[in-house]
């Protein structure tokens, strides 16, 4: 961090939040607030007058609670700009000035409790999000006593204790009686690979983060004692496997098991544990001076759903944040010109965080260098002809690559080509038909469809895939060898969110049987949340056929995603045993209640047209008179 801040073309703007968020890759625009230090940050001295006099006393937030420190205060060691802040919800000073101390203390004069928030607008080329993550909060299994038992810690505040800039100057001790353990206990996977309360994945980093401890701790006292309580020793990485190897050499006693009774000794403070080892199927009992909880790694909490509605971001089912493409674009967020670097993406240790973090410096650097942008030729046109400004194409884009629309001024929506990433859901959504996609007009799409249904209708299955999940998976089922009925035929979409209602009732009209729908699961959409739109979409499908006497079950809607070849041959199989059970006749039936439908709507349709061209030719001619 102090590298970076004497960097001439770096600029760190500490204690400040970005607002607002606006434009595309290449164009971003930032609004940033920059929050009151109420110390003039370039006059401070960092002497420490001020905080020897202040009289508020709080818990240290950087020293885990186990320090105190002062309303005003150097956040931490090295700090930059290396300066003084102070917290006003903590200062007795201002409104009214019931103290005013560090004021009179300060010989620079550079404390000012009127300072307020200022704010910046900067323009952007590129983006790189690297929000880090939170700490799992052990309270809540609350059988391992935290917060009950003074002598049960987090892996984070022994991290504190022994470290030499900690409270304790490196001097291992432990909370209750302040004397120095002999007997130390570490339990594994607190708050990790527990779905039921807990986050479902393995935190990577915590098997050997208490294997870097016992290693410390057998240094700093070589006698004392280890236990280790795990279900899974993980020793992934470079070097990683040969400090467990050390660890274990140097006395530490792995236990294959989870405590599954916590208590201390009111007297003594000494910590029992009761655990069955499941390597021998013994209940075992352990007696440690202090009982360190290995905690968990958990997705930015403060800020981070409001940096994915900024940047239009989307999560995983764990809840960080989803990249472009798990391997082709590990540090590329789904929108252009952002990218990932540290946890923000994924739990990762620091030399996987430096990796990413130089490889998105790389990829950013590389856009900014090339000037121009290339974009693939698939994204969105709109026809200004029959345009009633409804806005929904705006609402509705996952990136935000409509303009919005303005009927009193004159102002059609115009797509960025820049930010559009081709997904179709405005053209899907669009009640005028007024949005082409390049390369997936509805021509191209419905002579497909045409195509399939030409010859005996009754044996196939209209299936529209989205590109990077569903279709991916039948090319996972291709390369796995899996069987599955031939009667299903694919069209290719770029997303399910392209398929338009009209797509699904010309297959109906045509004679097929059964249509299949088929998207990326909601938590890793690759257009975001166009996949929502898909749902809704089908819903209203739904309603409609049993309005039209049809049976819903004839449309069919999964999520399918890349690697579930396995998910695709059975939904393949799914669909060819449903196909079994359409007859003729009923087919028949919907073919002219569909066809019937669809005159009607079709009439609708070319009202709404030709009463958008009335407007837009008032619109014309007002704007020529005014010119």
């Amino acid at each position: 961090m102090m590298d970076a801040g004497r960097h001439p073309k770096v600029e760190l703007l500490t204690d400040s939040e970005v607002e607002e968020i606006s434009g595309f890759v290449g164009n971003f625009r930032a609004r940033i607030r920059r929050k009151a230090r109420y110390v003039d940050e370039k006059a401070c001295t960092s002497c420490g007058e001020c905080a020897k006099v202040c009289p508020v006393v709080v818990p240290d937030e950087y020293q885990q609670g186990l320090s105190s420190r002062r309303a005003i205060y150097l956040p931490f060691p090295q700090a930059v700009p290396s300066s003084y802040a102070l917290n006003m919800s903590d200062c007795l000073g201002v409104r009214p000035i019931a103290c005013g101390k560090c004021v009179e203390v300060c010989d620079k004069k550079c404390i000012d409790l009127d300072m307020e928030d200022r704010f910046l607008d900067i323009e952007i080329g590129t983006i790189v999000v690297a929000t880090g993550l939170d700490v799992y909060d052990p309270r809540a299994q609350d059988e391992y006593g935290y917060t009950r038992f003074e002598n049960v810690i987090t892996s984070m505040e022994f991290e504190r204790l022994i470290c030499a800039g900690g409270p304790t100057g490196g001097h291992l001790i432990r909370p209750s009686d302040r004397k120095t353990p002999k007997r130390i206990g570490f339990v594994q996977c607190v708050g990790s690979r527990a779905p039921a309360r807990a986050a479902p994945y393995c935190s990577n980093v915590c098997c050997m983060n208490t294997v870097k401890d016992t290693l410390l701790i057998s240094e700093h006292d070589p006698d004392a004692v280890s236990h280790v309580f795990y279900t899974d020793m993980r020793a992934f990485g470079k070097g990683f496997e040969d400090l467990y190897r050390r660890s274990r050499e140097a006395g530490v006693r792995y236990v294959r098991g989870l405590p599954g009774h916590v208590k201390q000794d009111p007297k003594t403070g000494d910590v029992r544990v009761t655990v069955e080892n499941t390597l021998t199927g013994d209940l075992e009992r352990y007696e440690v001076d202090l009982l360190v909880l290995s905690v968990g790694l958990v997705p930015k909490k403060n800020g981070g759903n409001k940096v994915k509605e900024l940047l239009a971001l989307s999560s995983t089912s764990d809840g960080f944040l989803l990249e472009a493409h798990p391997k082709l674009k590990p540090v590329d967020a789904p929108t252009r010109g952002v990218y990932f670097a540290g946890c923000v993406e994924a739990p990762k240790d620091v030399k996987d965080s430096v990796t990413q973090a130089s490889a998105a410096a790389a990829r950013a650097g590389a856009l900014l260098a090339a000037g121009r942008v290339k974009i693939e030729a698939i994204t969105a046109e709109i026809e200004r002809e029959g345009c009633n400004f409804c806005g929904r194409c705006a609402r509705v884009c996952p990136y935000h690559a409509i303009t919005e629309s303005d009927k009193k001024r004159g102002l059609y929506p115009v797509v960025i080509q820049a930010a559009c990433a081709g997904c179709g859901t405005c053209a899907a959504e669009c009640p005028n038909d007024t949005i082409t996609m390049r390369h997936f007009t509805d021509l191209q799409l419905l002579g497909q469809v045409d195509a399939i249904l030409e010859e005996k209708p009754m044996e196939k299955v209209v299936a529209f895939a989205c590109n990077w999940c569903s279709y991916a998976g039948g090319d996972t089922c291709g390369t796995s060898r899996l069987q599955y009925p031939p009667s299903v035929r694919l069209i290719r979409t770029m997303c399910s969110g392209r398929v338009d209602e009209d797509f699904v009732w010309h297959a109906f009209e045509k004679g097929a049987p059964l249509v299949l729908v088929s998207g990326c699961h909601f938590s890793d959409c690759h257009y975001i949340s166009a996949v929502t739109w898909t749902q809704q979409r089908v819903e209203k499908i739904w309603i409609q056929m049993e309005k039209l006497g049809m049976r819903p079950e004839r449309l069919q809607l999964d999520w399918i995603s890349a690697a579930e070849g396995q998910k695709f041959a059975r939904v393949m199989r799914q669909m060819d045993e449903l196909l079994k059970q359409i007859t003729p006749e009923e087919v028949e039936q919907s073919k002219k209640a569909v066809a019937e439908f669809l005159r009607q709507k079709r009439e609708k349709l070319e009202k709404r047209k030709a009463k958008a061209a009335e407007g837009a030719g008032a619109l014309a001619a007002a704007a020529l008179e005014k010119s």
